[in-house]
């Protein structure tokens, strides 16, 4: 699991992150979510080592991961996946080159070990046999698998996606949303995503973590969501009719 204690961050006057305590479960979906402004990019930045805090620890396990040197540091990186909003696939680089990245940068596996890596991850994403694609010639939804094959081919323990469904149609983000869960699930993975879709809230929400202003507002699971009468989040999450109207019902029965 990674343990997020007493949590600060400024930038110059403006404090971004109030003191945030969080436990990510591991083997669970551990999804961030808030307005535009919350915090939630800075918080996921901190957690994956892309940026210090002012102050605070995160913990991987037993591990303070802010008092690492350098090759500690390598380490813990190599067991941690990213996937970005963007997907941030290379363009000059086929879909084999790019989910074989981090074994090229991180290991000394042989060209078949490195090979067979790939495959698998990405038939475990549903995309045998595109390895001699560019990313210019597949679909947003297909990036987004090879971003998801990328993240998971040096068999990470921590997983980390920001706006994993950002630009997609509800059919595609709700695949994506499956593959993140079962990859989670499969390989007792702690996963942190950051996102604004309720749909990945509602569908993969076992541990919701919510930030209003810098601060953590509430805490839950999406079977918690619509019964809860915390006023932040039924501010954030019920703002569209249909979910207020889905909420009414559920309190009502």
């Amino acid at each position: 699991m990674i343990r997020a204690k007493d949590i600060v961050k400024t930038f110059g006057d403006n404090e971004v992150l109030h003191g945030i305590s969080i436990d990510f479960e591991a083997s669970k979906c551990n999804l961030i979510i808030g307005r535009s402004g919350a915090g939630k990019t800075v918080l996921l930045k901190i957690l994956a080592g892309l940026m210090p805090p002012t102050s605070g620890q995160v913990w991987y396990n037993d591990t303070d991961f802010l008092t690492l040197s350098k090759k500690e540091i390598r380490n813990i990186r190599m067991e941690v996946g990213m996937l970005f909003q963007g997907s941030a696939l290379f363009d000059s680089m086929t879909v084999e080159e790019n989910v074989r990245f981090p074994m090229d940068m991180f290991t000394s596996r042989t060209r078949k070990e490195k090979l067979d890596r790939v495959n698998y991850c990405l038939e475990r994403v549903g995309l045998t046999g595109v390895n001699d694609q560019f990313p210019s010639e597949i679909s947003g939804g297909m990036q987004k698998r090879v971003g998801i094959a990328r993240s998971i081919v040096l068999k990470p323990k921590y997983l980390f996606c920001d706006e994993p469904n950002s630009g997609l149609d509800p059919k595609t983000s709700i695949l994506i949303d499956e593959l993140i869960q079962g990859i989670t699930q499969e390989n007792d993975i702690t996963t942190i995503i950051n996102t604004h879709d309720m749909n990945s809230v509602m569908q993969i929400g076992d541990h919701i973590n919510l930030l209003h202003e810098g601060k953590l507002a509430w805490q839950g699971n999406k079977s918690e969501v619509l019964e809860s009468k915390n006023e932040i989040l039924s501010n954030f999450i019920f703002a569209s009719p249909f979910l207020q109207h889905l909420r009414e019902t559920a309190l009502n029965s």
